[in-house]
């Protein structure tokens, strides 16, 4: 048997899993010199998988001198026009030849590849993505045990690992042997191919000298020459599960989150537990029945499938926000915004409705201030952000409104000038504490911070002897009387009404609400019609079932068939936009079997033998099958008497598969076939 493998299955090492398994021991292995070409290439950029590729080629090496197989290099290396076209296929097509040549049989593990070959008539084994639980554990599993949150590891240098908690945690050296460069390329080249084939990895970033994967919950960070002195492996996983309600301030933010009052900062520095905080409020949102997507660089927080997580498009942030736009979620989780472009980002997604929660580093509210200040329009602040967290070792310390006032900074207070001017202010939700306060002085943005002073002590010029408390009026009124006391312009002041009346420097804010529910009833008239015209209007460009569902007074949801949704939307959003236009009110276009309680009954469902009934429910991300007799049981799924899989029906009676993975798409295969699907319990 003549063997000709493409880069793929080189890299991810399955050609010599096979012949150690004995499956193609005795045949005769080329290796085309464009696959070398290849993989020369990506290891001078310091790629890993570069340094992957060329391992599984010593491999190879090895078992032709055990006698195992006959290996031989052919073709030519490829020319430098070739190489410049490689991302068009000519490299490719360059290995297709090589088998087209020796009449060999293609193996790939890249679908366009195997769909080509079988195109030109080329014998073809496509080994399709491994997605299995079961997997050997890991070279860097012996440096963790229950209490490692974090190990480090260099050449040249013992090991050693962040034990503990975020709360508490101290560093310890593992071993006192220091990592050789073989011990940790051969760990970096483990971990790159357990992200590939693990269900919930995958790689990140690969960029020359680094490459971020994640595998699980871990988070695997390798540096290499010339961007790192030697090689270096960060493992950075959670220690443990923290319940949203066990944070300091739980209530108040939740209020804070279900009145949707503009965007929310969460603030601190590296390992302060941001992340952490931002996946447990985008947890909570999801369960409130809030449509939630985040912007993560890298992926790395632990949230419900229901929550797509997305990260930059094409390397642009900003094209990410773009899509976001015509999503239209109800949150947008932004974690870690480090540059000026990220934090445009979150201001035009906050600007354009969407509230937005994002990451943002910094030691203090001051810091913080200043870091926008920084990088967005003072004036703009308020605008965008209603709402910082502070977070320190794990907890929420502090909570504070930003507001826009008109009055005399206590800075400038204290050196006696009496200018009023406006003030952008951070106050401390929970004190009442003005806690920083940002300004124009002189034709540049000072930020200072609030010296523990009472928003009602301030005043607006030194010459008044009494100490008005702060009132919250309309911005026209603030305008008007430029000699009046500090009035401070708040974010949660939604009826646009003046409060002159109040009391209180921070209003009471609305009664929480949650998001509405897709029930439509005769007492919403209004919404029938909008609903009518909507299905009209959507029908000219789509021929399966529409459902049209009111969310709110300007918001709707469409669910057509998964064939129409591309011609409803149009290109570059044209239809959608047209519809939009014409009834007044925004469009979310789904999938109808995205539709909520929506599903469908298998053909064991109707049978005589009713015990091995269930029922399939196709969701976006994942095929749920529904068995509420077998809860918390072992269970096979046959097909007729063939075998299928082993799974555990978790309490609710579901089992849930991935919708891409291999498992559900051969489910919906055979449900489409007519097939009798059912299950049994293992005994």
């Amino acid at each position: 048997m003549i063997l000709v493998p493409d880069t793929s299955v080189v890299i991810d090492g399955r050609v010599t899993a096979l012949i150690e398994q004995g499956e193609y021991r005795g045949a005769t292995i080329i290796i085309p010199e464009a696959v070398f070409a290849e993989l020369e290439a990506q290891a001078n950029q310091g790629r890993e998988i570069g340094f992957s590729g060329l391992a599984e080629l010593q491999k190879l090496c090895r078992l032709k001198d055990e006698g195992l197989i006959n290996l031989e290099y052919v073709g030519q290396r490829p020319r430098l026009d070739q190489v410049k076209l490689a991302g068009g296929g000519e490299i490719d097509s360059m290995i297709r030849d090589v088998a087209i040549t020796h009449k060999a049989t293609f193996i790939t593990s890249d679908y366009v590849q195997a769909e080509v070959a079988r195109a030109k008539g080329i014998n073809v084994i496509f080994l399709r993505p491994e997605v299995t639980d079961n997997f050997s554990p890991l070279l860097i599993d012996e440096f963790f045990d229950e209490n490692t949150f974090a190990v480090y590891l260099k050449e040249r240098v013992a090991p050693y690992a962040r034990k503990g908690n975020i709360r508490e945690s101290r560093l310890a050296t593992i071993r006192e042997t220091p990592s050789t460069e073989h011990e940790l390329r051969a760990i970096a080249q483990e971990c790159l191919e357990r992200a590939k084939r693990h269900p919930d990895g995958f790689v990140e970033v690969e960029m020359p000298g680094v490459t971020v994967s994640q595998i699980g919950s871990m988070r695997i960070t390798t540096t290499r020459p010339p961007f790192s002195d030697g090689i270096e492996i960060t493992i950075v996983r959670p220690t443990r599960e923290v319940s949203f309600d066990s944070y300091n301030f739980a209530a108040a933010l939740k209020e804070r989150l279900n009145i949707g009052n503009g965007g929310m900062l969460i603030v601190g520095t590296p390992g302060s537990g941001k992340s952490t905080l931002e996946q447990n409020i985008a947890t909570y949102l999801s369960g409130e029945n809030y449509i939630v997507k985040t912007i993560e660089s890298p992926r790395d927080l632990m949230v419900p499938d229901k929550i797509t997580q997305y990260t930059a498009l094409d390397g642009s942030i900003a094209a990410t926000g773009e899509v976001l736009t015509l999503l239209r979620p109800d949150y947008v989780i932004f974690d870690e915004m480090r540059r000026s472009e990220e934090l445009a980002v979150f201001a035009d997604l906050r600007l354009s409705g969407i509230r937005v929660i994002g990451g943002l580093h910094a030691r203090s509210a001051p810091d913080a201030l200043i870091r926008l200040a920084s990088l967005v329009d003072l004036n703009l602040i308020p605008q965008i952000v209603a709402t910082v967290v502070f977070v320190k070792e794990g907890d929420i310390t502090d909570l504070y409104s930003v507001s826009t006032v008109f009055g005399v900074p206590a800075a400038l207070e204290r050196i006696g000038d009496p200018q009023v001017r406006p003030i952008v202010r951070f106050t401390n939700i929970i004190t009442g504490v003005i806690a920083a306060e940002a300004f124009r002085y002189e034709g540049e943005v000072t930020v200072t911070s609030g010296g523990g002073v009472h928003p009602a002590e301030t005043v607006s010029a030194p010459a008044q002897s009494a100490k008005p408390q702060t009132k919250v009026v309309n911005a026209p009124a603030v305008a008007a009387s430029a000699a009046a006391p500090a009035k401070e312009i708040a974010d949660d002041d939604y009826d646009g009404d003046s409060d002159e009346g109040d009391e209180n420097s921070l209003r009471t804010p609305p009664a929480v609400h949650s998001m509405p529910t897709y029930e439509v009833t005769e007492d919403n008239p209004a919404w029938l019609v909008l609903e009518k015209e909507i299905q009209k209007e959507i029908s000219r460009f789509t021929e399966g079932e529409i459902v049209v569902r009111m969310i709110n007074d300007t918001k709707a949801a469409v669910y057509i068939e998964d064939t129409d949704v591309p011609a409803a939307i149009g290109k570059a959003g044209k239809n959608i936009a047209a519809v939009v236009s014409k009834v007044g009110v925004g469009i979310d276009v789904r999938p109808l079997s995205d539709l909520p309680g929506r599903e469908v009954s298998t053909p064991a469902a109707s049978s005589v033998n009713q015990t091995g009934a269930f029922k399939i429910r196709s969701e976006k991300k994942q095929l749920a099958l529904i068995c509420p007799e077998y809860s918390g049981k072992i269970v096979d799924l046959f097909s007729g008497k063939e075998y299928l899989f082993t799974a555990t029906v978790d309490a609710r009676g579901e089992i849930h598969l991935a919708r891409n993975s291999s498992i559900a798409m051969e489910m919906i295969r055979r449900y489409g076939a007519g097939e009798e699907l059912k299950i049994r319990p293992v005994d």
